[in-house]
């Protein structure tokens, strides 16, 4: 039987990283030269894989969108030649890349694995070692067709994942939808569906950068932070809300609101709590919002909900049409209902 091959796309991030003087810096060829010297990665029963390191190496701190094109790009220059891909990435950011990978690209038929690690490879007790030859023997043996996030034994929906703790090796959750896959002493399919082979295309969706706000609310919130947000060039705004999507029922806060809505701007609402969904038809003070034209982002990651605001506003959509798919069910982003 023929090895499977896997490209692995070294973007930046921890686990290439360096000890130097004046702490962890990345350098380039380092994280292949660690891989090289680690013979369990050679395992019979590992797949081949090449390793290609970006030019220069992206902290994850600086990851943007042109960033997540470049890497859609990447997949899809060696989507035929490969049985799956693994991007290894900083954990910072690594939930919004993986939501918004998982949006561009389009009829995706092979597994593509978003890791990282807490602690360099090159380091005793580093949680990177684990994560990268797991993400290889899964994508190889196990392959899911989408994009995924490895961390710490567990493989989750991309758009469904959440940097949880910033300096645990449980770095990662998925509050609202259960774990594809958990590598225990035997690999366990939870909620992942294996690929079949095909020959579909991939094709991959031109994003651009777009300006999306983001305000978490509080007690005593000033409108005037909303006035001075909501001015041009923003495009969609992000209200990050109590409970289940709810808001002061401000007269001033929901005119301004609806003076937004009416000039195209887009308006999401998500809950501030880690776990759930925003119901605005539960209390008055969410209905208010929707009358304001808020739109639920049901129970979307904030990850997902701004990578699919950027993919949204990046096709040339009228303001209702963007309104209306962000409260549909694309690719297994929010839970309908």
């Amino acid at each position: 039987m023929t090895k499977r091959s896997i490209y692995v796309a070294y973007t930046g991030g921890t686990i290439g990283m360096q000890k130097t003087a004046n702490g962890f810096v990345p350098v380039a060829g380092f994280l292949t030269d660690c891989v090289q010297s680690m013979p369990e990665f050679y395992h019979d029963e590992m797949p081949n894989f090449v390793i290609h390191e970006y030019s220069p190496l992206i902290d994850s701190s600086n990851m943007a969108p042109p960033d997540w094109q470049m890497i859609a790009n990447d997949i899809q220059a060696n989507y035929d030649k490969y049985d799956g891909f693994v991007i290894l990435h900083g954990t910072d950011t690594m939930a919004y890349t993986a939501s918004a990978l998982s949006f561009m690209l389009q009829g995706l038929s092979k597994p593509v694995i978003v890791t990282g690690s807490q602690i360099p490879l090159a380091q005793l007790r580093s949680d990177g070692q684990t994560n990268l030859l797991n993400s290889l023997y899964i994508a190889a043996n196990y392959p899911v067709a989408e994009v995924c996030l490895f961390f710490n034994n567990k493989l989750f929906r991309g758009n469904r994942s959440t940097k949880a703790h910033a300096d645990g090796f449980d770095a990662f959750a998925s509050p609202n939808f259960p774990i594809l896959l958990e590598a225990g002493i035997k690999i366990n399919i939870k909620a992942g569906k294996i690929s079949a082979p095909t020959d579909q295309p991939l094709e991959v969706v031109t994003i651009s950068p777009q300006p999306v706000g983001v305000v978490t609310l509080y007690p005593g919130i000033s409108t005037d932070i909303f006035i001075n947000i909501l001015q041009q060039p923003v495009k969609a705004l992000i209200l990050l809300t109590f409970g289940v999507g709810n808001a002061p029922q401000d007269k001033q806060l929901l005119d301004t609101l609806k003076q937004a809505d009416e000039r195209g701007i887009v308006l999401v609402n998500l809950t501030q709590c880690f776990q759930g969904k925003v119901n605005m038809g539960g209390y008055a003070t969410g209905n208010a919002l929707a009358q304001a034209g808020v739109i639920s982002g049901s129970d979307m990651t904030i990850e997902a909900a701004l990578a699919k605001l950027h993919y949204l506003l990046s096709i040339g959509l009228t303001s209702n049409q963007i309104k209306q798919r962000m409260q549909q069910n694309l690719i297994g982003e929010l839970s309908e209902g």
